[in-house]
């Protein structure tokens, strides 16, 4: 799955250590807001020190993620996770829903309203 937009918040980070193996993690959650008529929010997160500083996510920036949703169980409670795998960055210039080259472009409004003279006008209503 993909989610496009702006990087509105960039939570604490998250570290610790498995319990099975003994190894050090280290996880990343992010806010993104996209850009639709009624705006939605996604907090997602990014897991490993490799991919967080590959990604290296920045307040502000335009991103297109991909990710995966997962829930697990935990005390007789389910969870959600949302972990990206891939980030995009937007380019530059592009704009949000702007139309795709090649795409028709509608004619624009008109910019003044029509003139009629006073022989057009025709008075056909009963009252």
């Amino acid at each position: 799955m993909d989610f496009s937009g702006k990087i509105i918040a960039v939570l604490t980070p998250k570290s610790g250590v498995a319990k099975a193996t003994g190894n050090e993690w280290k996880a990343q959650e992010y806010v993104i807001e996209n850009h639709d008529q009624y705006p939605k929010k996604m907090c997602f997160e990014v897991f490993g020190a490799e991919k967080i500083e590959q990604f290296n996510i920045q307040m502000g920036e335009e991103l297109n993620v991909s990710f995966d949703i997962d829930a697990r169980q935990w005390n007789d409670r389910w969870f959600n996770s949302i972990r990206a795998w891939k980030v995009e960055r937007v380019a530059a210039g592009a704009t949000m829903g702007a139309p795709a080259q090649g795409a028709p472009v509608p004619p624009p409004f008109p910019t003044a309203a029509p003139e009629f003279t006073p022989g057009d006008v025709k008075d056909d209503l009963p009252f």
